[in-house]
């Protein structure tokens, strides 16, 4: 960060430290408030902050094969015309946008007890299996190839909005979900009807994980704490404000914790920037935590891909601020599904026409459809989101490898020869 910055939010914790809590011990915890950010943060006290080693300019542009590409300065909320996160009067984070408008509790009263779910989910494994197939993701076969992308990337669909991106010699998760249930408790509340292409254990070496927001369908308990104890303090986690608490209890040694426009890198791999960008959306995993932990989408920027992880939105104006800033990705994760009825989910979820327009103005030269296919959370038919995907692409005059989906457990490589 800029010394000559506000002071940061960022907090780092890189201690030696045991995973004794068991998975029980970390879903008593979701009973938890959870904190707005760091106490020190509160009340002024400036975090502290592993030095960046070599993050000048200078050591991004030597190492880069790509010198013609945008630059960008560390610190962007510095601008005036930048999009900075926002609290109301009772420290809850809010949406800064017009485009903001939450359902009333009529309205939800009758999208869960009163409209028609028209999802229409086959109960039959066979239709399921010819519909939506789940493939066994390349890495579970062939573990030696991730990585040997050379200058290209690679993007894996495992289900839902967690995909497995290998770009400039990192492996990225993104809200990683491998329970059944998306859900505080694995009994009830939203089950996948499509299970996750792999199993934690069966994941290749992971350098960093994004977590967009808390809502249970993309910050699970059960992989979090899963992924702990495979990977221990080498995994770095990237999280908005307000969530660095509810890592820790789950015994999360390497956790980053970002405001919106703020950056930071994975260790020995200082040529790839996270920042943490902004999106419209909310957090609750209780009935007190309402926004106490902010959400946002990620901007991946390395030497020779660049990466945008929209999670889980609404249609706003920030995506052209990102586009402006960050543009052009080489590839955009972006969500298509859960957005019926739209009187329910407009300012939360993108359909697909919204989704091209995100796709546009992040100035994304390709991009992967996520949130779909995999919980029913919505009302629309499930196989719609790719078939009105595929209509806006046209509206638009674009084709449809520019904005592509995938298989559960289906890799594209992109910016280089194609992967067999």
């Amino acid at each position: 960060m800029n010394a000559a910055g506000p002071p940061s939010r960022l907090r780092e914790i890189s201690r030696s430290r045991t995973l004794s809590q068991p998975m029980e011990k970390a879903e008593e915890e979701e009973r938890n408030l959870m904190g707005g950010g760091s106490p020190k943060a509160e009340t002024g006290e400036e975090a502290v902050v592993r030095p960046r080693d070599g993050s000048s300019q200078e050591s991004r542009k030597s190492s880069s094969s790509r010198s013609s590409r945008k630059s960008f300065r560390l610190d962007y909320r510095l601008e005036e015309d930048v999009t900075k996160s926002k609290r109301d009067k009772h420290g809850r984070f809010i949406n800064p946008w017009s485009t903001w408008k939450f359902p009333s509790y009529g309205t939800l009263f009758r999208f869960f007890l009163l409209d028609k779910d028209h999802s229409q989910v086959p109960s039959s494994k066979e239709v399921l299996d010819r519909e939506l197939p789940v493939l066994e993701p390349y890495f579970v076969r062939n573990p030696r190839q991730v990585g040997q992308t050379g200058s290209g990337l690679r993007v894996t669909w495992l289900g839902h909005a967690t995909v497995l991106v290998e770009m400039d010699d990192l492996v990225v998760l993104t809200d990683p979900v491998f329970s059944q249930r998306a859900s505080p408790l694995q009994f009830v509340g939203y089950k996948r009807f499509r299970d996750p292409a792999c199993a934690v254990a069966q994941l290749p070496r992971v350098h960093a994980v994004l977590i967009s927001h808390t809502h249970y369908d993309h910050l699970d308990v059960g992989s979090v704490v899963s992924l702990n104890e495979r990977f221990g303090g080498e995994l770095r986690w990237f999280v908005p404000l307000g969530l660095l608490d509810w890592m820790q209890r789950c015994g999360c040694e390497n956790v980053i914790e970002l405001d919106w426009w703020e950056e930071n890198c994975v260790p020995g791999h200082d040529e790839v920037t996270f920042v943490c960008t902004p999106s419209q959306h909310w957090c609750k995993r209780t009935p007190l935590d309402e926004n106490r932990a902010l959400w946002g989408s990620w901007s991946v920027l390395g030497p020779c891909n660049r990466f945008f992880f929209a999670g889980d939105t609404g249609y706003c104006p920030v995506f052209e601020e990102i586009g402006k800033r960050f543009g052009p990705f080489d590839l955009a994760a972006i969500p298509i599904g859960a957005y019926m009825p739209r009187n329910v989910m407009q300012s939360q979820h993108v359909d697909p026409e919204e989704a091209v327009r995100i796709h546009i103005d992040v100035q994304a030269k390709q991009s992967v459809a996520i949130h779909w296919g995999t919980f029913a959370l919505a009302h629309e038919p499930y196989l719609d989101p790719p078939l009105r995907l595929k209509e806006a692409l046209e509206k638009h005059g674009l084709s449809q490898d520019k904005f592509f989906v995938l298989n559960h457990g289906e890799s594209r490589e992109l910016n280089s020869e194609v992967f067999e």
